[in-house]
């Protein structure tokens, strides 16, 4: 669990800067690809280098034909063929003869068939098109082509393709850029074998076109699919960043100690990870105001414990240097003592106290035969004088006793049973251990003929510090923990301790479980 949590810290500083609230993660999450495929807008260029390669070859193709045509024609015939291929299909024809000289232009024949646009005059949507076309054409580092120019000189040589034509005998095809941006194509082909030559213009505007109509219907998408991840990803942000705030802003209240009643949202409606996390945070808050208030309740228990003692310890100590009559004095020294070990018998106890759910969250269980442990309990007692005159018997109901737990506080869970019944039982009172199978747990009954506890009295008993004890004995020889602390126990063993509804012998009779083995 610890490497996964490394590697996953590890990828987090990888991903993302250790600053950004979540809110940036999931933008970032959510715009990346749309920025992936913002990127596809430069691909538009090999779309138009191929409508240019596919243009290319039909120009190629049609000042082949044209000039095949314009080979056998009369003078008359080429003008009017001329005249007719350029308003078909939209183009400029120019003929020039064999010195290069130009015989013949569509234009000059008949009404133009194409016209180009001055930039100054076309509206700010164009100038918007022309700048996104440079900006994606100098992002792709495409080449520029040269700017189209009529040329003053109307000889062939003012035009590179057909010097070429006229050198080397096959088309030549050459790309300029109109004031507009928009491409112009201009072919070059030979007209028969007595080197008369052709040149071609098309306008290809509509090049130009097809590529921003690409471009805009994939902005469109863009910038719909962009509005939309952004609008999710907020939402998405609010759904878990919001309640993640006013968890942090419970929690920063509750660690400082305002508003102890702050209450931390559960927020019961939600079922995902977030309402998880906040009724995790809030149970975590109230066992841990739980725990505050029983560290607040035990100090102020064991302050008003300690202090009695201290007191009649301190008046005893002051009064000994005032009293001569030896008597007295041997009665306030008998006073003294007692304090002493009355205040070491509660500092023992808070301290063992204190310390169990530590111990037993790290001591290693094992397995431990509960009738075996109650038997040499009762055996140690018996030798040392600690039962009084009391019969304690041990009843085994099953065959196996064995549960898995601390041996050393199991057996301090058995004396502090066995004392309680003892302090409670009359003179030769009977004692039971009975140990049975309830269900799949192993329960423990240890029963005494003593007064019993009232209804109303039964979780009282469990408290620190109780100590409503049997008139027989002496006042200050109980710390009121002893069930406490065997009650701990018991729990820290996934048990319970109680007592019965019902004790044979009629007095008091305690009741743990623990799981079977």
């Amino acid at each position: 669990m610890a490497e996964e949590d490394l590697r996953a810290s590890r990828l987090e500083r990888l991903a993302f800067p250790l600053g950004a609230s979540l809110t940036a993660r999931i933008l970032a999450v959510n715009l990346i690809p749309l920025l992936v495929l913002a990127l596809s807008l430069f691909f538009l260029d090999s779309y138009r280098r191929q409508l240019l390669d596919e243009r290319y070859k039909l120009a190629r193709i049609e000042a082949q034909i044209t000039a095949e045509a314009l080979a056998g024609a009369t003078p008359e015939r080429q003008k009017a063929l001329l005249v007719q291929i350029g308003k078909e299909q939209r183009m400029r024809l120019r003929m020039y003869d064999a010195a290069g000289k130009l015989i013949a232009d569509s234009f000059a024949l008949d009404a133009p068939a194409f016209t180009l646009s001055d930039p100054a005059d076309t509206p700010f949507t164009d100038d918007l098109a022309r700048w996104t076309d440079q900006a994606v054409n100098f992002a792709v580092r495409a080449d520029a082509a040269p700017p189209y120019v009529e040329p003053d000189d109307l000889n062939a040589d003012a035009w590179p393709e057909l010097s070429r034509v006229r050198q080397q005998g096959f088309t030549q095809i050459e790309l300029r850029r109109a004031p507009d941006g928009t491409p112009m194509i201009t072919a070059a082909a030979p007209v028969g074998l007595n080197g008369a030559s052709l040149l071609t213009t098309r306008h290809a505007v509509d090049i130009t076109q097809a590529v921003r109509s690409a471009r805009t219907s994939l902005l469109t998408i863009i910038f719909i699919a962009l509005a939309v991840s952004i609008v999710l990803s907020l939402y998405l942000a609010a759904t878990i960043i919001e309640p993640l705030r006013r968890l942090v802003r419970a929690a920063v209240k509750v660690r400082a100690g305002r508003e102890r009643e702050i209450e931390v949202p559960r927020m019961d409606e939600r079922t995902d990870e977030i309402g998880l996390l906040a009724r995790a945070v809030s149970d975590m808050t109230g066992a841990l105001r739980h725990r505050i208030d029983a560290v607040e309740s035990f100090a102020a228990d064991v302050a008003h414990e300690i202090k009695n003692p201290l007191a009649s310890l301190r008046s005893a100590i002051e009064s000994l240097p005032r009293v001569t009559e030896p008597g007295l004095r041997a009665q306030l020294e008998e006073v003294a003592a007692h304090d002493v070990r009355r205040i070491d018998r509660l500092v023992s106890e808070i301290s063992e106290a204190s310390r169990i759910d530590a111990e037993l969250s790290r001591a290693t269980f094992e397995l431990v035969d509960l009738a075996e442990l109650f038997a040499n309990v009762v055996a140690t007692k018996q030798t040392r004088g600690e039962v009084r005159d009391c019969v304690v018997t041990v009843e085994k109901q099953v065959d196996d006793a064995r549960v898995l737990g601390v041996p050393l506080r199991l057996e301090r869970v058995a004396e502090n049973l066995i004392d309680n019944a003892v302090s409670f039982s009359p003179p030769g009172g009977t004692i039971t251990v009975t140990i049975r199978r309830h269900g799949n747990r192993l329960a423990t009954l240890v029963c005494d003929q003593g007064p019993g506890i009232p209804e109303g009295e039964r979780e009282k008993v469990f408290r620190r510090f109780h100590s409503q004890r049997p008139d027989h004995e002496n006042f200050g020889n109980h710390s009121g923990l002893g069930l406490a602390i065997a009650r701990t126990i018991i729990e820290a063993h996934d048990g319970t301790l109680l007592v019965a509804d019902e004790s044979p012998l009629g007095g008091a009779c305690l009741m743990f479980e623990l799981p079977v083995t």
